[in-house]
């Protein structure tokens, strides 16, 4: 069992209590801080938590919890882990882990340097569709990944501060291609090291300083692309997918737009649909059960499980580290109009792999670009001659 300060008592600090209180069984909520005392009061409340308080050092210090999970703002995450950090407790964090990559560094030197379990709170490559793909990508299903498209879209935060460029450290890009990046790190092999970024942002429909529409591409070392895709101005719900392409097969993934439950009503659907809903009437798409859709059962079964064992978690701070620094250099990239190097003065992953380049050879005079069924029966093969480079083709019948 392990007694937990929730920090935050918003949105995610709904989801976060809902899964810790239901998942695992034993885990409770002890403390929740909220930056007002009424809405930090009525939370208590509502989930059964037995102290609560508008004053971030007492949370954190209170002597009955162990575990200390961040969900709170981006610009208070960092003063937030090193106080749970310098109380020796463990503590986890809700993406992105900071504001930019300088913040994220110092988070994860002062989980280390005082030795604190820790783990990044990234929910959407705990889904039990992820993971299901993931163990196909690792089993050798689809082969050597060659692309990874990662696409999160919707009408636009809750809150103000995600507005507020200052607060939240960007726009759509901070806030959903921060998922979009790790999602492609999971499949394409987080040991890669992420080489250059090209990004397109812009601010399309909201009166922002920050960016409500982009699409970048990630190039890492072996070859391999994550391309993101990102958007506050969606209209429709909220739309999650991921596709997987490698040199063997395929992944498809669909989240959130097809749950699995399709209900249309002319009258309107009474109270809440599913997060980022756009509207209560026409079709839509209910989710029977949200945190788990999400990854948030999972992600803290893992998290917990290694805290009680003594291993490191699938998403551990270093994680977010790396994708805040990816992430800085999309912003540079869609700043500068040009491909912008990912800087990672601290690289954990491996150094100069091969390239996933892949030539198949047909005989010895010639490589297999491509063989083809058909509609007569026969067999076409696209040949490349290994000395002149010459490419032709040839037809083989039954």
């Amino acid at each position: 069992m392990q007694r937990i300060t929730m920090l935050g008592a918003g949105l995610i600090g709904m989801f976060y209590t809902m899964s810790l209180h239901g998942r695992r069984s034993r885990d409770r909520v002890e403390v929740v801080y909220s930056r007002t005392a009424e809405r930090a009061r009525n939370f208590a409340n509502e989930w059964g938590i037995p102290r609560h308080t508008d004053q971030l050092a007492e949370a954190i210090n209170d002597p009955d919890t162990d575990v200390v999970v961040v969900a709170l703002p981006n610009h208070l995450h960092e003063e937030a882990v090193t106080l749970a950090a310098e109380a020796g407790k463990a503590v986890f964090c809700t993406k992105p882990l900071g504001r930019n990559a300088a913040e994220a560094r110092r988070m994860l030197e002062v989980v280390e340097r005082t030795g604190v379990y820790h783990a990044y709170l990234e929910d959407l490559v705990y889904t039990p569709k992820t993971l299901k793909a993931l163990k196909a990508v690792q089993s050798g299903s689809v082969g050597k990944v060659l692309w990874v498209r990662s696409r999160e879209t919707h009408p636009g935060p809750h809150s103000d501060w995600f507005w507020n460029r200052e607060l939240s450290g960007g726009g759509a890009i901070i806030d959903l291609g921060c998922h979009c990046v790790e999602i492609a790190r999971n499949f394409i092999g987080k040991e890669i090291r992420p080489l250059e970024v090209s990004c397109w942002a812009d601010t399309q429909v909201h009166p922002i300083d920050a960016e409500d529409h982009a699409v970048g591409l990630v190039r890492y070392e072996n070859g391999a692309i994550g391309q993101f895709e990102v958007s506050w101005a969606f209209r429709g719900g909220m739309d999650l997918r991921d596709e997987v392409a490698g040199t063997e097969g395929t992944i498809w993934l669909n989240h959130w737009m097809r749950t699995g439950m399709e209900l249309y009503t002319a009258v309107g659907e009474a109270g809440y649909v599913a997060e980022k809903a756009d509207s209560d009437k026409g079709w839509l798409f209910p989710v029977g059960d949200e945190p788990g859709a999400l990854g948030y059962h999972d992600m803290f079964a893992d998290a917990l499980d290694c805290l009680e064992q003594g291993r490191e978690p699938m998403e551990s701070f270093y994680d977010g580290y790396v994708v805040n620094a990816i992430i800085d250099a999309a912003y540079e990239s869609a700043r500068s109009k040009q491909w912008s190097p990912v800087e990672l003065p601290t690289w954990r992953g491996k150094s100069n792999v091969e390239s996933l380049s892949v030539a198949r050879d047909f005989d010895d005079d010639h490589l297999l670009i491509k063989s083809e069924r058909m509609p007569d029966g026969s067999e076409k093969l696209i040949l490349r001659h290994k000395q002149s480079g010459e490419v032709s083709q040839r037809i083989v019948r039954k």
